[in-house]
């Protein structure tokens, strides 16, 4: 390995250390807690926005639910100022990682694991903006490990982040929703998440009947996410 690719993979495995250390020890998640949005968020103006988006950015960057930012959005910003914020946190985030993965760890991670990269290069050619958005609507995988991997394949910036940011929304709508408090009956709760996951679940259903290659990244993202090791799969023949 050449010393400059060396060095990169050695910052990537230290930082990555360093962030799961952070969250663990130092408490990085609890910046994400009610007392914390109300004394440096909720009513200090475009500076309590512009620090809510920097820090749930970073939080979702580095693994932390994304579900609690747009929570913690909501009860900051109300539903739908509160939505648009989480969304932006969230995309930045995605955008951190993809960067830091692509910038960082695309070399070491391409000779290491040359199959499962072109898998995810397989899936995400033809339409990467779509097939990100099947990624994000269907309910399985990691946010954290798919941004890292989208950003050691060759799938473009643009059309991963902005596929992201537009999958990200219904959840992001829904945990806003009940973080607001806004007083809506628990049926129309209800009927409102199911409504929208329906009409997310319907895309995910079109586009992968519409790419028969689903199959070939869809179980790698469902097992990374509980940290097992993907099973390799074959390509079927033309």
């Amino acid at each position: 390995m050449k010393p400059k690719s060396f060095l990169k993979a050695a910052i990537l495995v230290l930082t990555l250390l360093a962030l799961a250390f952070a969250v663990e020890q130092l408490g990085l998640g609890s910046l994400l807690e009610e007392d914390w949005i109300d004394q440096n968020v909720r009513g200090h103006g475009a500076q309590g926005m512009m620090l809510f988006i920097a820090v749930g950015g970073v939080c979702a960057a580095i693994g932390l639910p994304r579900q609690l930012v747009a929570f913690m959005g909501g009860y900051a910003f109300g539903l739908f100022e509160g939505t648009g914020l989480a969304l932006a946190a969230v995309t930045f985030g995605c955008a951190l990682a993809f960067t830091y993965a692509r910038l960082l760890g695309r070399g070491s991670v391409q000779r290491r694991f040359p199959g499962r990269v072109k898998k995810i290069d397989a899936f995400l050619a033809d339409n990467p903006f779509s097939m990100t958005l099947l990624i994000r609507f269907l309910p399985i995988g990691s946010n954290f490990l798919t941004n890292l991997a989208a950003g050691v394949s060759s799938v473009p910036a643009f059309a991963f982040i902005a596929g992201s940011c537009l999958g990200y929304i219904p959840q992001t709508l829904i945990f806003a929703l009940v973080g607001s408090g806004v007083e809506v009956g628990e049926g129309a709760r209800i009927a409102l998440a199911a409504v929208l996951f329906a009409g997310a679940g319907a895309l995910g259903v079109y586009l992968t009947r519409k790419t028969r290659r689903a199959r070939l990244i869809v179980p790698d993202l469902a097992e990374a996410e509980d940290g097992s090791e993907p099973k390799a799969t074959t390509a079927p023949q033309k």
